[in-house]
C-alpha cells in the first residue's frame, strides 16, 4: 500500500456538485457546491442541524443524496459503495474493535483488501511509528487513553492509503489539553501524507487552528467559505459574524454615508464613523465587532459608548470585561491583563482601538433570522 510503504502520494482533489438531501419535508443539504483542492483541509462548520454530518456522509457513500455529484479525482464515485471509496474516515468515538489488537486495527483494512500479512506488519509498524505509538502493538483499545485510541484511528484511516480523509468530530471526546495535541498531530501527519481531508465540526477553535478553509453552513447551505482568518475579519454575514468567535452586536441607525463612511447612531447612545458602503440614510443596521476591538475608559468622549462594566473575568494572559449598554445588549471586550485598566463594577465608556476594522450587517427584518 502506497502511504504505508513509504510512497507517499498527495491526496486527491473532491468537487461536490449541487449536492441536494431530504429526510421527508426537511432539506437537510440544500444546493452545495464545493471545491477541495488537493492536498487542503476544509472543515465544514455550523450548529447542530446544519447539514455537515449529512453532507459527509454523503461523501463517504453512506447516505445516496437525492440529487447532485460527488467527484473525486475527476471522476464521479456516487455509484460506488462506502468500501470502494477509496476514502479513510476517522469517527468521532474512534470506532476501534474491543476485541482486536492496536496492530489488529490498525491492518483491518488492509486484510479486507487481501494484503499479504508480512506486508501488513511492515505497514502496522511504519505506521504505528508515524502516530508515535511504538511498542503498543498488542495492547487492546480499553487499555489505552483517547489520545492513543485517537491516533488508532487515524493509523487504520492512512493504512489504505486514502485519496481523501473524512474526520467526523474528531476530537470531541478528548479533553481540553489532549484536544489541543491532538489538532496538532492531524495536522503534522495531514502535511505529512500530503492528504486532502474534509473535517465535521461543531467548535470553532478546531476548524481554525487545523482547516486551511472554513465552510460556514446554516440551514443545510454554505453561507461562506473562506480561510480561517477571512471568515474571522470578513464575515459575509449576520449569522457568520454571531457564530464565529465572540461577536459584539450593536443596534442602530445610518445617519449618512460619505466617501466609503457610515456615520451610525447606536441605539446604546453614542455616534460612531465606520467604514461601509452600500447603506442608506435612515436605514437599520447591525454593527458586528470582536471584543479585541474595543478599549475601555473611565470618562466620556467622541465615539464612546456609555455601559456598566459588571465582571472582570481574567484567562491566562488576558483579561475579559462583561458590559451592558443603555439599551441592554451585552458586551465582551477582551485585552492583556498586563497594563489593563482598575476598572471597578460600575459605569464606563467602550471605545474603538485605531486598528479596529468592525462589520456593518442591514439589521434583520421582522421573523428573519440573523
Amino acid at each position: 500500500m502506497g502511504a504505508a510503504m513509504g510512497t507517499l502520494r498527495r491526496g486527491k482533489p473532491l468537487d461536490l456538485v449541487d449536492i441536494t438531501h431530504r429526510f421527508g419535508a426537511l432539506k437537510a443539504v440544500d444546493g452545495v457546491s464545493l471545491a477541495v483542492g488537493r492536498g487542503e483541509v476544509v472543515a465544514l462548520l455550523g450548529p447542530s442541524g446544519c447539514g455537515k454530518t449529512t453532507l459527509l456522509r454523503i461523501v463517504a457513500g453512506f447516505i445516496r443524496q437525492e440529487s447532485g455529484q460527488v467527484v473525486v479525482d475527476g471522476a464521479r464515485i456516487d455509484a460506488l459503495a462506502p468500501n470502494r471509496r477509496n476514502i479513510g474516515i476517522v469517527f468521532q468515538n474512534y470506532a476501534l474493535f474491543p476485541h482486536l489488537s492496536v496492530a489488529e486495527n490498525v491492518a483491518y483494512g488492509l486484510a479486507a483488501r487481501g494484503v499479504p500479512r508480512a506486508e501488513q506488519r511492515q505497514a502496522v509498524a511504519r505506521l504505528l511509528e508515524t502516530v508515535r505509538l511504538s511498542g503498543m502493538a498488542e495492547r487492546r483499545p480499553t487499555q489505552l487513553s483517547g489520545g492513543q485510541q485517537q491516533r488508532v484511528a487515524l493509523a487504520r484511516a492512512l493504512a489504505i492509503d486514502p485519496g481523501l480523509l473524512l474526520l467526523d468530530e474528531p476530537f470531541s471526546a478528548l479533553d481540553k489539553g489532549l484536544r489541543l495535541d491532538m489538532q496538532i498531530e492531524v495536522k503534522r501527519l495531514q502535511r505529512q501524507f500530503g492528504l486532502t481531508a474534509v473535517m465535521v465540526t461543531h467548535d470553532q477553535d478546531e476548524a481554525m487552528s487545523v482547516a486551511d478553509r472554513i465552510a460556514v453552513m446554516q440551514a443545510g447551505r454554505i453561507v461562506q467559505c473562506d480561510t480561517p482568518v477571512a471568515v474571522y475579519d470578513k464575515p459575509a454575514n449576520l449569522f457568520v459574524a454571531g457564530f464565529i468567535g465572540s461577536a459584539n452586536l450593536f443596534a442602530g441607525r445610518v445617519e449618512r454615508v460619505v466617501e466609503g463612511t457610515v456615520r451610525l447612531a447606536l441605539d446604546a447612545g453614542a455616534e460612531l464613523v465606520v467604514p461601509g458602503t452600500g447603506f442608506a440614510p435612515g436605514a437599520r443596521v447591525v454593527l458586528a465587532t470582536r471584543p479585541e476591538h474595543h478599549v475601555l475608559f473611565a470618562e466620556p468622549g467622541p465615539g464612546r459608548v456609555p455601559a456598566r462594566l459588571r465582571l472582570a473575568v481574567p484567562l491566562g494572559p488576558d483579561l475579559v470585561f462583561d458590559l451592558e449598554t443603555a439599551d441592554g445588549a451585552t458586551v465582551k471586550v477582551s485585552g492583556p491583563r498586563a497594563g489593563a485598566p482598575d476598572l471597578t463594577p460600575g459605569p464606563v465608556w467602550i471605545g474603538l482601538v485605531d486598528h479596529a476594522r468592525p462589520s456593518l450587517f442591514a439589521a434583520p427584518t421582522q421573523g428573519e433570522t440573523a
